[in-house]
């Protein structure tokens, strides 16, 4: 039995219809929902206080002072808010691998529980960041003349979506009888 490769000439024709078939991909924004577009909003501030810094630093040899403090306040809305996102597509860092050992039963047990302690620790940081802002919510930011409570609210809507997002995920997790710690292929495409 030979091993060389059998391969059959293509015409250019053959060539030009194979990049006539190639459709032309469909965009879907529907897939995205209100925090993603916050915090890409919030990054692009973010970016553009970055880039005002190196600009007025290396450039123009007279940083504005602002800017640092601007972009790290940008990046703490970034991480919250995104992190809804994350909860609402599963994508927090999680250990599923105990689950491929367990029976089916106390499998489906222990990921219900999993959701229930989400649930629980998304509503008590909430309440917490609320309790925190009512106490120092009108501290005024360093270099400008700005309350730091727009910072802790954004810090808020991250966990009450995060809480919103996780009891949306325990929900669908309820109903279809399994969630990705489980399942894992099934989220991924890796299920046949």
């Amino acid at each position: 039995m030979s091993t060389a490769e059998l391969h059959r000439q293509i015409t250019a024709d053959e060539i030009a219809h194979t990049f006539e078939e190639e459709a032309t991909p469909k965009v879907d924004l529907g897939i995205y929902a209100f925090e993603d577009w916050l915090a890409l909003a919030i990054f692009w501030v973010m970016a553009s206080a970055v880039f005002l810094q190196f600009f007025t630093r290396y450039v123009l040899n007279d940083s504005y002072a602002w800017t640092e403090e601007i972009a790290t306040y940008c990046l703490i809305g970034v991480v919250f808010i995104g992190s809804s996102m994350c909860v609402r597509l599963s994508r927090h860092i999680q250990v599923d691998l105990i689950y491929r050992y367990l029976p089916h039963l106390v499998a489906r047990a222990l990921s219900t529980v999993i959701d229930l302690i989400r649930i629980a620790f998304f509503g008590y940081a909430t309440k917490l960041v609320w309790v925190y802002i009512q106490i120092i919510g009108d501290e005024s930011m360093t270099t400008i003349n700005f309350a730091k409570n727009y910072v802790y609210y954004a810090v808020l809507l991250g966990f009450v979506l995060m809480f919103a997002r996780s009891v949306q995920v325990a929900l669908q997790n309820w109903r279809q009888g399994y969630s990705i710690l489980e399942r894992p292929g099934a989220y991924d495409g890796s299920e046949g």
